[in-house]
C-alpha cells in the first residue's frame, strides 16, 4: 500500500516536474533576443565602403574616436556618449553606418529590431532588453567598448499619452518595454557582475563602481514620435540626420557600385546619377544589380545606359504588360491623353526635361508621361505651381480639344490639379490671400473653406493649357500618332520631333499667359494694376509623372 502510494507520488511529481520543464523551455525560448552579434573585423565593412555622405561619416569617424579611446577620454574627466539616433528615410545607411562604426572601433556589435522586443507575454520583452545589455557589458569589460544597433526604434519608443496611444501599449507591454530601455540606456552606477556584488558585501571591493561603454545607436524614420525621455542628454545624446545624397554623392555612390559590375561606357558615374535624382544607396544599389540582371537576360557581356534605363522604369512603374487586344479607337484615346500631358511638360517645365511617354500599360496605369529634373530644386516658385496645374490639366484639354469628348483617365490628374491648386491657395499664400489651412488643423476644412476659389483656379488654368495646346496642334498630332506606332517615346524622341516641326530648340522659358489668374484677385485686393512678376528661373522640386488611369 505504502509502495502503491509513493509510486503515485512519485508519478506526480515527474509530471509536475515536466510541465515546470516545459514552461521553463518555453520562456526560455520566448525571452531570447533575437538578435546577431557581430565580433570585431567579422563583416569587413570600412569608410570606404560608406559612400554618399562625407559629412555624416566624419561626424562618425569623431565618434570611433571616442570608442578606440575611451580609457584616456575618462582619464580627462568626460564621459562617453551613450546614444546615437539616426533619423532619415529609409535606404539611406543607417544600420550600414552602425556595422562601419563599430567595426572601424573594433568593438562588438549587436544587431536588433525593436519589433523584436515585443511578445505577448507582460514581461517578457524586459528580460530581453536586460539580457541584451547584460552581455554587452560583459563585452565591453573585454574589448573596451560595445554598440548595440536597434533599428525601427520607434516601435517601442512611442510618446507616452494618458490615455492615448503610449497607454494602449503599456497594456501589451510597450510602455514596459519602453521604461525598461530608459533604464538600461542610463542605469544607476553599481557594480552590475554578481562577484563585484560579492566583494562589495564582504567589504573587499571600495573603488568606484565603473560603468561598461556601451553605446546604443538607434535608426528611425519618425524622430517626431519618440519619447522625450528617449531623446534626453544622457541617453541618446546625439542626433544625426541620414538623408538621400546630393548629385555628388550619388555620382559617388555609381562608382563604387558601377566598378563591381562590367558595364560600358555609355553607362557613365556622371549620367546615371542625373537620372537617380532622390534616388537612397539601397535604390541605386538595386537599380545597377538589376541593370546587369538586363543585359544578361539579352545576352550581353555588360550593361549599358539602356539596361539602366529599363531598369529604373520597371522600378518606378512597374512591367510593361500591353494590351494586345485593344480596341485602336481606345489606343488613340489614351495616345491624345498622354501626349496632352508630354507636350505641356516640355513647354512648360524648361528645367524638367520629358523621360518617356507611353501608352503601354505598366502596372494600374495604361500609359503615363514622365519627367526628371535636370537637377536638385529644394524650392518653388508661383509660376512653377501654375504649370504643374496645366500640366496635371493637359490630357483633359486634349481629350475636349481633339477628340470631341471626356474620357475617365482623369481621376488622379484631377486629384492632383486640385491639391496643387490647394496648396497654392491655402497654404502657401500665393493667390489674394494669407490664409492657410493649417491655423485650423484641417486640411479637409480649409479645402471646403477654398472650394470656389480652387475651381476659379482650375477653371482659368484649363482655358490656359488649352490655349497652347492648340497653338501647338500639330506638335500634338505628332507626338499622338508616334505614340500609336512605337508605344512609347523617349524625351530625345521627343525633342527631335519639336525641332522639325518648328525648326528650333525649345524655348527657354517659354511665355505663357500663367498669371492672368492671380493679377485679377491681386487687383481685386489692392485696386490697382500692378502686375507680377514671372520667375521664370526656379523649377518644380520634384519629378512629375502623370498616368492614364485603368479604370
Amino acid at each position: 500500500m505504502a509502495s502503491s502510494v509513493l509510486g503515485v507520488a512519485l508519478q506526480v511529481v515527474i509530471e509536475m516536474l515536466a510541465m515546470i520543464l516545459q514552461f521553463a523551455a518555453l520562456f526560455w525560448f520566448m525571452a531570447r533576443g533575437r538578435t546577431y552579434w557581430i565580433l570585431p573585423r567579422e563583416t569587413g565593412v570600412s569608410w570606404d565602403d560608406y559612400r554618399g555622405n562625407p559629412e555624416i561619416v566624419e561626424n562618425a569617424e569623431r565618434i570611433v574616436t571616442l570608442l578606440k579611446g575611451v580609457k584616456e577620454f575618462k582619464e580627462m574627466g568626460g564621459e562617453v556618449i551613450r546614444g546615437l539616433l539616426l533619423c532619415g528615410p529609409p535606404g539611406t545607411g543607417k544600420s550600414y553606418l552602425a556595422q562601419v562604426i563599430a567595426n572601424e572601433a573594433q568593438v562588438p556589435f549587436a544587431y536588433a529590431s525593436a519589433p523584436s522586443f515585443q511578445n505577448m507575454f507582460f514581461g517578457v520583452g524586459n528580460l530581453k532588453v536586460m539580457g541584451l545589455y547584460r552581455k554587452a557589458r560583459k563585452l565591453a569589460k573585454v574589448y573596451g567598448a560595445c554598440i548595440i544597433f536597434i533599428d525601427e526604434i520607434d516601435a517601442i519608443g512611442l510618446k507616452r499619452q494618458q490615455g492615448g496611444i503610449g497607454g494602449l501599449l503599456g497594456m501589451g507591454g510597450g510602455s514596459g518595454l519602453l521604461n525598461e530601455l530608459l533604464l538600461q540606456l542610463d542605469p544607476p552606477n553599481i557594480d552590475t557582475s554578481r562577484f563585484a556584488r560579492f566583494l562589495r558585501g564582504l567589504g573587499l571591493r571600495r573603488k568606484k563602481a565603473e560603468r561598461p561603454a556601451v553605446l546604443t545607436i538607434g535608426a528611425t524614420n519618425l524622430p517626431d514620435v519618440l519619447d522625450s525621455a528617449l531623446i534626453r542628454p544622457g541617453r541618446f545624446d546625439r542626433q544625426v540626420w541620414v538623408d538621400f545624397p546630393d548629385y555628388d554623392g550619388r555620382v559617388d555612390v555609381f562608382n563604387y557600385y558601377l566598378q563591381k559590375v562590367k558595364c560600358e561606357p555609355s553607362l557613365t558615374s556622371e549620367r546615371a546619377a542625373l537620372d537617380a535624382i532622390g534616388y537612397s544607396p539601397a535604390q541605386i544599389k538595386h537599380i545597377v544589380n538589376e541593370s546587369v540582371v538586363i543585359a544578361h537576360q539579352r545576352g550581353a557581356l555588360a550593361a549599358a545606359y539602356e539596361d539602366f534605363r529599363m531598369a529604373m522604369e520597371t522600378y518606378e512603374w512597374g512591367l510593361k504588360q500591353p494590351l494586345r487586344s485593344m480596341r485602336e479607337d481606345e489606343k488613340r484615346n489614351i495616345a491624345y491623353h498622354e501626349a496632352g500631358h508630354a507636350v505641356t511638360q516640355y513647354l512648360l517645365k524648361p528645367h524638367d526635361r520629358v523621360w518617356k511617354v507611353t501608352i503601354i500599360r505598366r502596372g494600374g496605369a495604361l500609359g503615363l508621361a514622365a519627367t526628371k529634373p535636370t537637377h536638385e530644386r529644394y524650392n518653388r516658385s508661383d509660376s512653377e505651381m501654375l504649370a504643374e496645374i496645366q500640366v496635371c490639366l493637359a490630357a483633359r484639354a486634349a481629350e475636349e480639344e481633339f477628340l470631341g469628348k471626356k474620357l475617365n483617365g482623369v481621376t488622379s490628374d484631377l486629384q492632383q490639379a486640385t491639391e496643387i491648386a490647394g496648396a497654392y491657395l491655402g497654404l502657401v499664400g500665393m493667390g489674394d490671400e494669407l490664409f492657410s489651412w493649417l491655423a485650423i488643423g484641417s486640411r479637409i476644412d480649409g479645402l471646403k473653406a477654398l472650394r470656389p476659389k480652387i475651381n476659379e483656379l482650375l477653371k482659368d488654368q484649363m482655358a490656359q493649357v488649352k490655349q497652347l495646346l492648340q497653338e501647338h496642334a500639330e506638335f500634338v498630332h505628332k507626338i499622338a500618332n508616334q505614340l500609336l506606332k512605337q508605344g512609347d517615346l523617349t524625351g530625345e524622341e521627343v525633342e527631335q520631333i519639336y525641332v522639325r516641326l518648328y525648326g528650333r530648340n525649345r524655348p527657354e522659358p517659354y511665355e505663357i499667359k500663367q498669371q492672368a489668374f492671380c493679377v485679377s484677385h491681386a487687383a481685386k485686393a489692392s485696386e490697382n494694376d500692378e502686375e507680377f512678376n514671372e520667375d521664370s528661373e526656379q523649377n518644380p522640386l520634384v519629378e512629375l509623372t502623370t498616368s492614364f488611369e485603368s479604370q
